[in-house]
């Protein structure tokens, strides 16, 4: 099969949807794989890299008449329109996107959308949300430590002792996770806040402690819970509880990270105006959710503001929205291995397509196909 990688063309997005050592697999396996010149320059890769794992290099042109496109984020206008009737076309494309899932379906490509895949253990070598939720987490955290003018950690010095930083993580999700982990390798005092109670002893195992607050409804327990590994929108009664309780940890931070998301749906406002003014001058908050609040506006903190930093009572606020794109070759790597484990599922030793719709991960993340969206 030919396969065809073009460089992305999104605002800020650096990184590229195979790397070496993925080219060489496909390429072992008896796929052509033509990469765009400059594909992966972003993220550490040469062109002489791919020729020399097997690679042919083209141009744009090149890279998406393939009968394959293998992407990162979801083709524009201008790169539908040089695809073909038939092809098909893998990467993150948004499944809540009507209007790329209606440009792919008009172009006639059979897309699917990675991170429309089921939260499951079969699927998990696939699972790109993870993947880059791994990497934004760390890439929070040390963000996080370069716009603080203090250290992290506590130090016994001649000149004296200093306090090791406060931080307060929002979210505990892959993304979540990892910034306790890197935030407690760089030796600061974490609390953390989640509306499953289940993540509790994952925080603690990482050297964090969990912000409780009670479940005191039927339906409050069974928010909590979840749904396919995503949290669920929690009943007012509860977040109005969990607002006291991370209120009072907020004005005692010096980093708050927040990291909540809800698939489809704006992201929950977790940290209001009130509680920024409560915090001491010179905190900063990393909102990972900027950009997705009601309407788009703000995040996980209303005066977030999409791809910009801005100091707001004293506090500044960061609101980059693509940060695994700011570890563009680790990310690109892991993304490149999620996408070689999806290509087992629809391509055979052969290396014929075959698309099985009985497979639920096929059929989870197929989004568009004969011209039609297939998710709705």
């Amino acid at each position: 099969m030919l396969i065809g990688v073009p460089a992305e063309t999104a605002a800020g997005e650096t990184r590229v949807a195979v790397t070496p050592e993925t080219v060489k697999k496909m390429v072992a396996s008896g796929h052509i794989v033509r990469v765009q010149s400059g594909a992966g320059v972003a993220a550490s890769v040469t062109d002489a890299a791919y020729q020399t794992a097997g690679a042919e290099i083209t141009d744009q042109a090149g890279a998406l008449s393939a009968d394959m496109v293998l992407k990162v984020r979801t083709p524009s206008d201008a790169e539908a329109s040089l695809m073909k009737s038939g092809a098909v076309v893998i990467g993150m494309l948004n499944p809540f996107d009507a209007a790329g899932l209606q440009r792919l379906a008009s172009a006639g490509v059979t897309g699917f959308a990675l991170e429309a895949a089921p939260r499951t253990t079969r699927a998990q070598s696939m699972d790109v949300l993870s993947s880059q939720a791994n990497i934004a987490g760390y890439k929070a955290v040390m963000i996080a430590a370069d716009r603080y003018q203090r250290f992290f950690p506590m130090l016994m010095t001649a000149a004296g002792t200093v306090k090791a930083a406060r931080v307060v993580i929002l979210g505990v999700g892959v993304a979540g996770l990892q910034a306790i982990a890197t935030a407690k390798r760089l030796g600061a005092v974490i609390e953390a806040s989640d509306v499953r109670p289940s993540v509790k002893e994952q925080i603690e195992s990482l050297g964090g402690k969990f912000i409780e607050v009670s479940y005191d409804t039927d339906e409050e327990k069974e928010a909590a819970v979840g749904v396919g590994g995503y949290a669920k929108p929690m009943p007012p009664s509860w977040l109005a509880r969990q607002q006291v309780e991370v209120a009072k940890r907020v004005a005692l931070a010096d980093i708050v990270i927040s990291t909540a998301l809800i698939p489809g749906r704006a992201a929950p406002t977790l940290i209001t105006e009130d509680m920024v003014k409560s915090m001491k001058p010179g905190s900063v908050i990393v909102d990972i959710a900027a950009g997705k609040g009601p309407g788009g506006v703000g995040g996980n903190c209303p005066l977030s503001e999409a791809d910009k930093t801005v100091v707001k009572h004293g506090v500044t606020i960061v609101g980059e929205t693509n940060l695994a794109a700011l570890v563009a070759a680790d990310a690109s790597a892991l993304y490149a291995r999620n996408v070689l484990d999806f290509l087992k599922l629809i391509v055979t030793k052969e290396g014929a397509l075959k698309i099985d719709l009985e497979d639920d991960i096929v059929a989870a993340c197929r989004v568009t196909q004969d011209g039609q969206v297939t998710k709705k």
